[in-house]
């Protein structure tokens, strides 16, 4: 007799921020031929499990996209990738943007480190200093600017209730004390 599973299971941060993006205003798919993108009709595609580092997470990615539509602003909602160039490197500086935005506001939530991205620009990310929004970097302005925008529709209340939700399963996490057995460094939320 072949059975036929009710339901399927979601980990519990993508549950959180595939409801996040929703609630902004993303639908979220995901696929083997891309690693993230947009196509400035409401869908974000995430690149499947199987083609993503060990170290990225459903959560963390869409986190980061968010983050990328947060720099650019409402107005380049309905441009593909929010008018980004991912071919070059023209836009790096707005990807530093990005960064130091995911690292402010998931810093304010001990979430820094669990949810950081795990691209080639995870060593600037690692190296940013505690005041995110202050210093000479040409990426600060934008990322003032997107942390302003986080208070403001389409993602507010929604980020920041993503946020506290994903704090809150890392806390339960780090109470039972759960680690990957598999880890060779402890455990992230530590």
């Amino acid at each position: 007799m072949e059975r036929k599973p009710e339901h399927i299971y979601l980990d519990p941060l993508d549950a959180i921020w595939l409801t996040v993006a929703e609630r902004v205003g993303f639908r979220v798919e995901r696929s083997s031929e891309v690693y993230a993108s947009t196509d400035g009709r409401g869908t974000m595609v995430i690149g499947a499990s199987d083609t993503l580092d060990p170290d990225d997470c459903l959560a963390q990615m869409i986190l980061h996209e968010l983050c990328h539509s947060l720099i650019e602003g409402a107005d380049n909602l309905d441009l593909p990738d929010f008018g980004l160039d991912n071919e070059t490197s023209s836009d790096e500086v707005r990807e530093h943007a990005c960064l130091r935005l995911q690292a402010w506001l998931t810093g304010q939530h001990g979430l820094r480190r669990v949810l950081a991205p795990t691209t080639d620009f995870r060593g600037y990310y690692d190296e940013l200093p505690e005041d995110l929004l202050e210093g000479d970097d040409p990426a600060v302005a934008a990322a003032r600017e997107g942390a302003q925008r986080a208070a403001e529709g389409p993602w507010a209340p929604h980020l920041e209730e993503g946020l506290r939700a994903t704090a809150k399963v890392v806390e339960v996490a780090r109470e039972l004390g759960a680690h990957d057995p598999s880890a060779k460094k402890p455990p992230i939320w530590r």
